[in-house]
């Protein structure tokens, strides 16, 4: 099996696990379940972050940790109404332009359900200028009673999207949570393989609904002064999207940070690493937005500060039900995760 196989067979696997922030126990397991029979120590702490520790042929000077964090945008319950439908509160930032007829999960025991609003029949002029907020929308799971709905869902439970893993078009995968699914699956095959140095893998919790909870716990932990973030990124290059306002393009590779709302990566590694991975042939972009954030930003500020780097997959529809990764682009962050292990004692 090819490498880029591998990794998108791990990434189907975790896709079609359930994890919004706080709910990560199914990802974890899996990458567990991955991780167990290669790791030379693996740690689960009070956050729920997986720790993994693996080996290489070599020590490095200083250690050195890999991160990509398990949570998905998703919702909870927030009040069940007297005729059976829920109201909700997003986990994480989703615009609600692109939740209404979406097919849900919800509760403990994952009944079906829909995002709905009242027909377009029953609405006012004004109402159809407008994207109606969250807080207009119910979900529907079929239930005429409170008492019935509370069968299956209770306050504080969670919902997820309802978007199975799919390979289509040329080279296409559209999935819920491939951010960061895509980086968890990156991290476990390179756990599969004999590394040149030792390695710290973070897999970790509460990314989506910001301030990075689980890395900084993480971070401070293993206080690494050299890390590499694997994320998925926002690909905007798609029709009515001019050129300087794509973050990233699907086709050119893996996408390079410079800088972001929380993170100032570090130019000699940047330099470094990319003039390396041109001499190797791994295709990279810049990722040309300063938007959002990632647990980069715990890393970096974490025990007396750590140089890093962000690397990620451009990802179309981010944050939405359906993402949408290019496989080739998953292979070429795949061989840039690596040279960045092979590079540890030039890094530091």
């Amino acid at each position: 099996m090819s490498d880029l196989n591998r990794v998108t067979e791990i990434l189907k696997l975790l896709c079609e696990k359930d994890g919004v922030a706080g709910y990560e126990d199914e990802v974890r397991e899996a990458i567990a379940d991955i991780a167990r029979p290669h790791a030379d120590e693996m740690t689960v702490d009070a956050l729920g972050n997986l720790l993994v520790f693996k080996k290489g042929r070599n020590t490095p000077k200083k250690p050195i940790a890999l991160s990509a964090h398990m949570d998905e945008v998703g919702f909870m319950v927030s009040k069940i109404t007297e005729g059976g439908m829920i109201k909700f509160v997003t986990v994480g930032s989703i615009d609600p332009r692109v939740m209404i007829g979406r097919k849900l999960k919800v509760g403990p025991q994952k009944v079906p359900g829909v995002i709905s609003l009242k027909a377009i029949h029953l609405t006012t002029p004004a109402e159809r200028k407008i994207a109606p907020p969250a807080g207009s929308l119910y979900i529907d799971i079929g239930a005429t009673s409170r008492r019935e709905a509370e069968k299956y869902a209770q306050i504080g439970d969670p919902c997820y999207f309802d978007s199975p893993y799919e390979e289509f078009g040329d080279g296409r995968i559209k999935s819920k949570a491939i951010d960061d699914r895509v980086g968890c699956a990156v991290m476990a095959a390179l756990i599969e393989e004999e590394l040149e140095y030792d390695t710290w893998f973070v897999f970790a919790t509460n990314e989506e609904i910001g301030g990075s909870r689980g890395a900084k716990v993480a971070a401070n932990r293993l206080g690494a002064p050299t890390f590499l973030t694997i994320e998925g990124t926002t690909a905007a290059d798609m029709p009515g999207v001019p050129v300087h306002a794509q973050s990233t393009t699907q086709g050119l590779g893996c996408a390079v940070s410079i800088y972001d709302k929380t993170s100032v990566y570090s130019r000699s590694l940047i330099k470094s690493m990319t003039q390396k991975a041109d001499e190797e042939g791994i295709k990279w972009q810049y990722r040309r937005s300063a938007n959002g954030s990632t647990d980069a930003g715990a890393f970096h500020l974490a025990a007396t500060g750590a140089v890093g780097m962000g690397i990620a997959t451009p990802t179309r529809y981010i944050h939405c039900a359906c993402n949408v990764a290019y496989k080739p682009d998953i292979g070429e962050v795949l061989k840039m995760a690596r040279l960045f292990i092979k590079e540890a004692d030039k890094n530091v």
